[in-house]
């Protein structure tokens, strides 16, 4: 594992030992200890630009899947560090301003931070993965963080409703990116980045180019806000404001830009790519301006702001993308300056655009309102503030001397040089690009002027403020400072990034534009004399000027529309029509009946099974290979069959359980006349501790309806069940049939000849659980741990209401804790063989747990086997004794089997290979001689921990039910 992995993997660390900082002595605020985890980060990274700059990008893998080509590679090439300095940089200033922004003693701190560091590490994860799907895992991780963040208050509607529009759209993103990576990986044959981007040319010109393209794109679009799917980013702001300024501004916003980067290699020089990013770039762009202009909330109107600027980057990277179409490598660069302006700009929007959402939550902090009509006269009030917003408002809005200008700059310069574009139409539609942009940056000047004279000039309104303004701390000055004053470094010298990040993103956006060597040029400066974009410079200040002058008298600038006819009103509607219908739909099959749901499942089982069956010829049915039927195998299936038949007539319910673990103890003999000891074990002890289950479950029903009522024939339960019953033996008739003639190798012999010269076991089923398969049985006792809490929890809520109906009686000397009185068995016999039988029981199951990996046992069965020993000491001695005797908690226990289970696997990456490898060997121990040491066993031991903890947790609660 590289240093690059481990700086993905350490937020995630730092995450879940969040709860370990709440036990330390007086409390101090965890945000000092989250803060070391991006300043760290973002140091390292620091470091790492002279080798990325120099052209070497660092590479790192740790196999995964390899059978399916998924890794969990990482790469930091020019583009991926830029983004990683954003990431952790302005991570380190974001927590900085949240340790004063907010209170540890009225917020749940630690639980922000755990989500804040979640969030952090899936970006790392999303900008370093060289792997389409993992990226694709850290992506959707994104989407679920940011929502557990902008949910953060989720006591309020508006921030749970904001929560669910953004993940529902950018989830929904996401499966649309994740169809697209398949279909490119149908195209080249790998997920790996860099290899399809050396493949293009196989992408080029498949027929499956233009649906991976949209794919990816609908991904990008959704993730970054463009138009029409922004309307989640403005809900988002009920999140806190360090959110805000974080996802919302720097990072989570811009992952969408990313990919589209990352993909242009692949798709540039196609016009379907070049129209779709440029085109819904420029209308995300004049949206966004002209939306902006009509908020009164700050944070609403930085949202429609941020929405704007992203439309601004992206329809840059889809300028630039055109420099692919040309063969002269002039014309390509001439055209790829879009792309340097992308590069700047996004680094200017980051800390410009930081910088104003934390002034804003100053000024939301400090006066108790976001409400621009309740601000005004805070200048001399709070002058720090001010300088900052100052800086970051004229920034955006494009005014010398801030990088905001320069950019601007670049991005006129880029639309005029698309009027010189000879491709695609060109000639048509060239001249509206520089009238968007203009537009849009007038637009963009007024708002930023609506923000900075309507909050800090005017007059003064302290009436209509919740408290009394004042300067904010020093704590909460620094962070947006810090920002200002990069916008402003930015500007003033702009050849401090041209070489070290610009240069080193553009060769990684533009590979093989140039010849080994060869570098581009970054020529960023203030002056070049009266060009058309400085016109166009002065234009937007004149119009801009007029814009903020007439907005509070224009209605069509301050009105905000109608919401029915706007695209959230149709978001709601859709929303509200889906669930009406699916409400309707549940409704006509939900009956609450598990009769009914059964006759569901089991009829589209019959019928879909029958109907493939019979379209494909599958129904086979040749008894020449079928081995004779003994004596003792057909003894043992006339009392299966007895057993079975004889269960729905049964007459108690406790006839019912004993016939029904007669069918399974048969079901046991036939394994064991098969050969098949281990399932033969297994079947038994589960009969066993199922018959004890359904004895406590049985307790709590109400009587059999035939003991009220006679039994009544119903034929639609008889047709389903022949039919079932049919169709599963036909189906199991036919594939016996098919012997040698069966189209695929039984992977049985793969088995049977590696299980020990590639596993070191000679237990083939153990070793299959345990190894071969061991991330089937590893997902197995989770689904099990996850299954034994939810009982737990429903009948621990069933006790607690028990109780507030018949609280328990004060002074009895028989009452135990929770009210429960203690039941246990009378039986002297009982109680006396069940001493010597639990040692017995415990002794053989340790032999099966230690035995399972060369002979029949393992994990699974020895934890049964132990349960069961705990469950006849429960039984005859009553849960008090039990526990006084195995003072264990059995849900820690449980846990505990998971957590071992887990690390195991784990550890297999320390050594580079794929999760859940395992190693063994023979080694000489004093006193037992050789001995065959496997790690399998360790796992092992995690099942064996965790299926004791879940039985024990099923049955001990269900057993104090009473």
């Amino acid at each position: 594992m590289s240093i690059l992995h481990a700086a993905i993997i350490l937020p995630f660390i730092l995450a879940a030992g969040m709860p370990l900082l709440k036990r330390l002595p007086g409390k101090p605020h965890p945000g000092w200890a989250v803060m070391l985890a991006p300043a760290v980060l973002f140091v390292y990274f620091l470091r790492q630009i002279p080798i990325v700059q120099s052209g070497h990008d660092i590479v790192a893998a740790v196999p995964w899947i390899t059978s399916l080509g998924i890794e969990f590679s990482v790469q930091l090439d020019g583009l991926s560090l830029l983004f990683t300095l954003l990431i952790s940089g302005i991570g380190t200033l974001v927590v900085f301003y949240s340790i004063f922004y907010m209170d540890k003693e009225k917020e749940a701190v630690h639980r922000f931070y755990v989500y804040l560091l979640l969030f952090m590490g899936a970006m790392l994860g999303v900008v370093l993965s060289d792997n389409l799907i993992v990226l694709y895992g850290f992506w959707e991780l994104t989407s679920i963080s940011s929502f557990l963040l902008i949910a953060f208050w989720h006591h309020r509607e508006r921030s749970r409703y904001g929560a669910f529009k953004s993940m529902l759209i950018t989830v929904f993103g996401g499966l649309a990116m994740l169809a697209g990576f398949v279909l490119i990986y149908i195209m080249t044959g790998t997920f790996s980045v860099r290899e399809i981007i050396q493949s293009s040319d196989m992408i080029i010109g498949h027929s499956l180019m233009l649906p991976a393209l949209l794919l990816v794109l609908l991904g990008a679009f959704t993730k970054s806000a463009q138009f029409p799917f922004h309307i989640w980013l403005p809900d988002a702001m009920e999140a806190p404001t360090p959110v805000s300024a974080y996802l919302h501004s720097a990072t989570m916003v811009k992952a969408g830009l990313y990919l589209v980067a990352r993909f242009t290699p692949v798709f540039s020089g196609q016009a379907s790519w070049f129209w779709l990013v440029s085109g819904v770039g420029l209308i995300t762009l004049i949206f966004g301006s002209f939306k902006a202009i009509k908020q009164t909330d700050l944070k609403a109107m930085l949202a429609f702001s941020t929405i704007s600027q992203l439309g601004l980057i992206m329809a840059l990277l889809g300028l630039g993308s055109a420099s692919g179409y040309y063969t002269d490598v002039q014309q390509s660069l001439f055209y790829s300056k879009a792309t340097m302006a992308a590069i700047f700009h996004l680094m200017n929007h980051a800390v410009f655009k930081g910088a104003l959402f934390m002034v804003v939550g100053i000024v939301d902090h400090e006066t108790g309102t976001r409400d621009i009509r309740k601000l005004g006269g805070l200048m001399s009030i709070m002058p720090v503030t001010f300088t900052v917003a100052v800086i970051g408002a004229l920034s955006m809005a494009g005014i010398p001397p801030f990088g905001g200008f320069l950019s601007k700059e670049m991005f006129f310069t880029a639309v005029l040089n698309a009027r010189e574009m000879g491709i695609w139409s060109m000639d048509t539609w060239s001249s509206l690009f520089p009238v968007i942009a203009w537009a849009a940056s007038v637009f963009t000047f007024a708002y930023s002027m609506v923000l900075l004279v309507r909050t800090f000039a005017g007059k003064f309104k302290p009436e209509q403020l919740k408290l009394q303004p004042h300067e904010a701390p020093v704590g909460m000055l620094i962070p947006p400072v810090i920002m200002a004053a990069l916008a402003l470094v930015f500007g003033l010298f702009p050849g401090l990034l041209s070489y070290s990040l610009i240069e080193p993103a553009m060769a990684a956006v533009m590979p093989g534009l140039l010849g080994p060597g060869e570098k581009f040029l970054v020529s960023i400066e203030f002056w070049h004399g009266w060009t058309p974009e400085v016109f166009m410079t002065l234009g937007v200040i004149g119009a801009g000027i007029l814009v903020f002058v007439l907005q509070p008298k224009v209605k069509v600038l301050n009105s905000p529309g109608s919401p029915r006819f706007s695209l959230n009103g149709v978001y709601d509607s859709g929303l509200g029509m889906l669930e009406r219908s699916s409400k309707w739909l549940t409704d006509k099959y939900m009956t609450g009946s598990v009769r009914h749901y059964l006759i569901y499942i089991f009829t589209f089982l019959v019928v879909v099974l029958g109907a493939i069956m019979l379209a494909f010829d599958g129904f086979n049915l040749d008894s020449s290979s079928y081995a004779p039927v003994t004596v003792y195998e057909a003894a043992i299936l006339l009392a299966l069959i007895i057993a079975a038949i004889a269960v729905p007539f049964a007459n108690s319910r406790l006839l019912a359980i004993i016939l029904t673990g007669a069918v399974g103890y048969m079901v046991s003999l036939f394994f064991v006349i098969f050969r098949a000891p281990d399932l033969a074990l297994t079947q038994l002890i589960v009969e066993t501790v199922s018959v004890t289950l359904f004895l406590l479950c049985f307790y709590h029903l109400p009587k059999l309806k035939k003991e009220l009522s006679p039994l009544k024939f119903k034929l639609t339960n008889f047709l389903i069940a022949l039919g079932v019953g049919l169709m599963v033996t036909l189906i199991a008739l036919s594939a016996l049939s098919a012997g040698n003639s069966h189209p695929f190798e039984s992977i049985s012999k793969f088995f049977l000849e590696a299980s020990y010269t590639l596993a070191g076991g000679k237990n083939v089923v153990n070793v299959i659980l345990v190894d071969f398969r061991g991330f089937d049985t590893m997902l197995e006792i989770v689904v099990l741990g996850i299954a034994s809490l939810g009982i737990y929890s429903m009948i621990r809520l069933s006790l607690d209401e028990k109780q507030e109906q018949f609280p328990p009686r004060l002074g009895s000397n028989k009452q135990l804790r929770g009210g429960l009185v203690p039941v246990r068995s009378n039986d002297v016999i009982l109680r006396m063989t069940s001493r010597v039988a639990m040692f017995i029981i415990l002794t053989f199951s340790w032999y099966l747990f230690f035995a399972g990996h060369n002979n029949p046992g393992g994990g699974f069965i020895g934890g049964l086997m132990t349960s069961a020993a705990l469950v006849l000491l429960a039984i005859a001695y009553g849960q008090e004794v039990m526990r006084s005797i195995v003072p264990l908690n059995f849900r820690k226990v449980m846990a505990t089997g998971l957590l071992i289970a887990f690390l195991t696997g784990l550890g297999s990456l320390w050594f580079g290979v794929p999760f859940l490898s395992h190693a063994f060997g023979h080694e000489y121990l004093p006193i037992l001689g050789e001995v065959e040491l496997a790690t399998a066993v360790i796992f092992d031991l995690g099942v064996y921990l965790t299926v004791v903890g879940v039985t024990m947790t099923i049955i001990l609660e269900i057993g104090r039910d009473r």
